[in-house]
């Protein structure tokens, strides 16, 4: 016997359940990777503030590694770290709204079907 076909509007919840999901996840691997970035950072600057103005400090350029000033490095990581931190703040609120989404959706879903085997007797069958 065949599985009665899901109603319309059921369809459209579970698809949108399943690409809130989804983009939930992205977000999560992209707030990952910012943290990651962001503790790189951190650490460079921390080994900055242990080097004495006058050693030599090299950074990549490609495939390239050239000497720079430390202050001009300094600069740029902070720049870095803020942006980083930024973009997590950011990660982390569009986090926040999937996960509401999700158990919005859950609960509508889960109502939608409390509702459907009622509906999908026919009278008489009881």
């Amino acid at each position: 016997m065949s599985q009665p076909e899901l109603p319309p509007l059921l369809r459209e919840q579970l698809a949108r359940y399943d690409q809130t999901q989804q983009n939930l996840q992205a977000v999560m691997v992209q707030k990952q990777q910012v943290e990651l970035e962001l503790g790189e950072t951190e650490k460079a600057l921390e080994e900055l503030g242990k080097a004495v103005d006058s050693e030599a400090i090299y950074k990549f350029a490609g495939n390239l590694l050239v000497k720079v000033q430390k202050d001009s490095v300094v600069k740029e990581l902070t720049e870095k770290k803020e942006l980083a931190n930024t973009r997590k703040m950011v990660l982390a609120k569009q986090e926040t709204r999937f996960r509401e989404s999700l158990k919005d959706l859950q609960s509508k879903i889960d109502e939608a079907v409390k509702v459907r085997p009622s509906q999908a007797q026919p009278p008489g069958d009881a």
